[in-house]
């Protein structure tokens, strides 16, 4: 997989390898700024494309192949 950078992750695509509760398909909408300027982005919000629903996630978890497949596939 390619290197992330979280400050561009904004509106990328997402899909779920075990859909939990028929979500599959997801895409950030926003990334979570830390409190101060120069600490590290740690989390994102995902939002799932079907019913909407958002979740925090941290973003090093979309790093993870056995999880989370960039693009949806």
């Amino acid at each position: 997989m390619n290197p992330l950078n979280p400050k561009k992750m904004l509106l990328t695509k997402w899909t779920a390898v075990k859909p939990v509760a028929k979500q599959k398909h997801f895409l950030v909408n926003r990334v979570i700024q830390p409190e101060q300027p120069t600490d590290p982005i740690e989390s994102v919000e995902i939002e799932a494309v079907f019913s909407k629903a958002t979740q925090v996630i941290r973003w090093r978890e979309l790093q993870d192949d056995s999880v989370w497949r960039q693009g949806w596939v």
